[in-house]
């Protein structure tokens, strides 16, 4: 499965980079593939070691914080790996051939 998610600590003021790095910091050293943007974290695995690394996460980047804010978007779909890079791959491949819709 793929998890995209984005987790921010509410009431420490405007800036939350630092505790959005320790989010991250926790996804990196999970093992698992990943990969950050400036809106999501998206992480590939099974279920079980997902779920965990986005509590985990979202445990770091809220401590301090009375509240944190998560959003989740998740692409469940058994026997299929590596879908962090083939599902963008098969877009720009589209784009590339000039397919449409």
């Amino acid at each position: 499965m793929l998890v995209a998610f984005s987790v921010s600590p509410l009431g420490v003021g405007e800036s939350v980079s630092l505790a959005v790095a320790e989010a991250v910091r926790v996804v990196r050293e999970s093992g698992l593939p990943n990969r950050t943007d400036a809106m999501f974290t998206t992480i590939e695995g099974e279920w079980d070691e997902v779920m965990d690394v986005v509590r985990r996460a979202t445990e770091a980047a809220g401590r301090g914080a009375g509240r944190v804010s998560l959003v989740l978007k998740a692409d469940i779909r058994p026997g299929h790996t590596g879908e962090l890079t083939a599902k963008v791959e098969r877009v720009e491949a589209a784009l590339a051939a000039g397919e449409t819709a």
